[in-house]
This record gives C-alpha cells, structure tokens and sequence, in this order.
C-alpha cells in the first residue's frame, strides 16, 4: 500500500469517527431533550386516566407520587407487579386505584384501572389497553359501550364471590354472545382486586 494510499485510509477512517461522535452527540442531545417531555406527557395521560375514576375533588394528593407496588400473585390474575395509586383528602385515605392486568383476554392481555373506596366498594373499572378483536371487544371501552359500568358499587358480598362471573358460568354480570371470554377476564381480574384489597386493606392505606 502507498503512503499516500495509506493516509487516504486513515484521513477516512478519522472522518467516519468524527460522523459517528457527531451523531452520537445528537442523538444524546435529542434525547436528553425529549426525555423528560415525553415522561411529562405520559403522567399527564396517567393523571387523567385516574382523575376519570377518582376527579380531583375527592382528594388533595398526588396521586402518582402517593404509590405502592405489590408483586403479590393473589393481587393479579397475570402475576406482574400491580401500581397501586393512593388518594388522601386532608391526609386521611378515600380510596385506591389499581393499575392490574386480566391477562386471559381472548387476544391477549387487558390492562385496566379499578378504583376501590376505602369501605371496599368499587367506584368503577376502566379499560386502558386491549387487543381484543375489533367489534367484538368494543363493548369493553368507555367509549362505545356502557358494560363496564357493571361494576360500580359493587363490592364482595354483593354479589356474592361465588357470583362474581359472566352469566354463562352462573354468575351475575352479563355478556356479549358470541364473546364470553374478554368479560370473564375482566371479571375475575376486579374480583381479585377486590379479594387483595379486602385482606391487605391497612397496608394499601397506610399513611406513605
């Protein structure tokens, strides 16, 4: 190899690295810019997400900073780590929204938030991510269907634990024909909840 072929290689070879620094550079940069918008958007979703259960003026916490994570497997159906949020009015508890996963869905896991009073009644149930088959699986969000609603104010006991099923499987809450699996998902992913929240009740409102 010639000396001029040679500096030719190595003149390349050093522009090639200053391109890869400068990129590197840039994409650390945007990066570090973006980051924390995005983490900053995620938690404004997050907040509304939980304000639809619980608005604001039931309690006077933060609700993403006041949180405990449970790993326990009686708590999810799906046995991952359940995000507890803890809402307080003048310090004292009013109620607690989980964060579990139904991972029974008939197109995989279910994602939702149920939102607990502080005597164990439900304030409600909500369907944040799904994979169900379009059509079929609507009738489970807010938005296009009123069946979620099937779980305000109830609470163990009413009804019964044994009833805590779709009607098909001689439980209480009704069902789509033709799509029984996704409610029957749901409805043991809530009684789970419920069934933790009720054992481990001093511990979920424990003062932080």
């Amino acid at each position: 190899m010639s000396a001029n072929t040679a500096r030719q290689s190595i003149l390349s070879g050093a522009m090639l690295g200053v391109f890869a620094l400068v990129g590197s550079a840039v994409l650390a940069f945007t990066y570090l810019q973006t980051h924390d918008r995005i983490q900053a958007n995620e938690q404004a979703m997050l907040r509304d997400q939980l304000h639809v259960l619980l608005p604001s003026t039931r309690h006077d916490n933060d609700l993403i900073s006041d949180t405990l994570t449970v790993t326990d497997r009686a708590f999810s159906a799906s046995g991952k780590p359940v995000t507890v949020y803890r809402a307080r009015q003048g310090g004292k508890p009013v109620a607690v929204i989980a964060q579990v996963t139904a991972p029974d869905g008939y197109s995989g896991a279910i994602d939702l938030l149920v939102a607990i009073n502080t005597d164990g009644s439900l304030i409600g149930v909500r369907v944040t991510r799904h994979k169900e088959t379009p059509g079929l699986g609507d009738y489970i969000e807010i938005e296009r269907s009123d069946w979620i609603r099937v779980f305000e104010n109830k609470r163990l006991g009413d009804p019964p634990v044994e009833k805590w099923k779709v009607k098909k499987d001689n439980g209480t809450f009704d069902y789509v024909a033709g799509a029984t699996v996704t409610p029957r998902a749901i409805v043991k992913a809530v009684r789970k909840a419920l069934e933790y929240f009720s054992a481990h009740r001093e511990e979920l409102l424990a003062a932080q």
